[in-house]
């Protein structure tokens, strides 16, 4: 892993700052609102918090639009490494807690999804973690099941690279599957629970797939089954 250099960590620093700044300026303008009584400071705490999520959302999807992530394998002390390892952080620091905890709501964690830049179709949820929302395609009608992975980054030793996960329509991923980077899983798909679909693999529409690693068990053949062009 490689290590996160001074001027990476002064720059989060800085955004984190502004972030925290942003969100306790907000609550403090909408503590007139809030009534005296013993809940009140609850409701402060809890309000602080929603607003200070809400500026980190804010200032990293600006940071992306600023600095996007590219793909590839990631240079030493280049650009793309400064991005990728910012990135990082607002994930470890910010957004890890959410995207890892069960006590948020399968629709609110698809709110939340979409705030940190995954593209999702029309009625797909994700009932496991998407750990590179940015990097993840997944079209309608599709499922991420429970506690399953999703991840678009390797790290190797020193070696670092961020490759694109691609899930079609219609795609049912099983609880505790593994979904490596540069993976495309074509429209109709399905992957059997606790299958690791190993980096770069590209499963055809309608296949089904399971193991450790994962390979091709079948077709489906229901009548929901994608079909060319559906």
């Amino acid at each position: 892993m490689r290590k996160v250099s001074v001027a990476q960590i002064t720059f989060f620093l800085f955004l984190f700052l502004v972030i925290v700044a942003g969100g306790a300026g907000l609550t403090w303008a909408a503590s007139g609102l809030v009534p005296s009584g013993d809940f009140r400071g609850i409701v402060l705490l809890g309000t602080a918090v929603v607003l200070i999520y809400s500026c980190a959302f804010i200032v990293y999807r600006v940071f992306l639009a600023l600095m996007p992530l590219e793909t590839g394998e990631v240079a030493l002390g280049s650009r793309h490494e400064f991005s990728a390892q910012i990135n990082t952080l607002f994930y470890l620091i910010f957004f890890y807690p959410l995207t890892c905890t069960r006590f948020v709501p399968v629709p609110v964690m698809r709110l939340i999804y979409l705030a940190l830049g995954a593209k999702l179709g029309d009625n797909s949820y994700s009932g496991g973690v998407i750990m590179d929302p940015p990097l993840t395609t997944v079209g309608a009608n599709s499922l991420i099941g429970h506690d399953a992975v999703v991840y678009a980054h390797v790290i190797e030793g020193q070696r670092l690279g961020l490759y694109p996960v691609r899930i079609g329509s219609g795609v049912t991923v099983g609880a505790h599957a593994i979904i490596m980077p540069g993976v495309a899983i074509g429209d109709g798909a399905i992957i059997s629970s606790g299958a690791v679909v190993t980096k770069g693999c590209q499963v055809g529409a309608n296949e089904i797939w399971a193991g450790v690693p994962a390979r091709k068990i079948g077709m489906r053949q229901d009548e929901q089954a994608a079909t060319p062009g559906g």
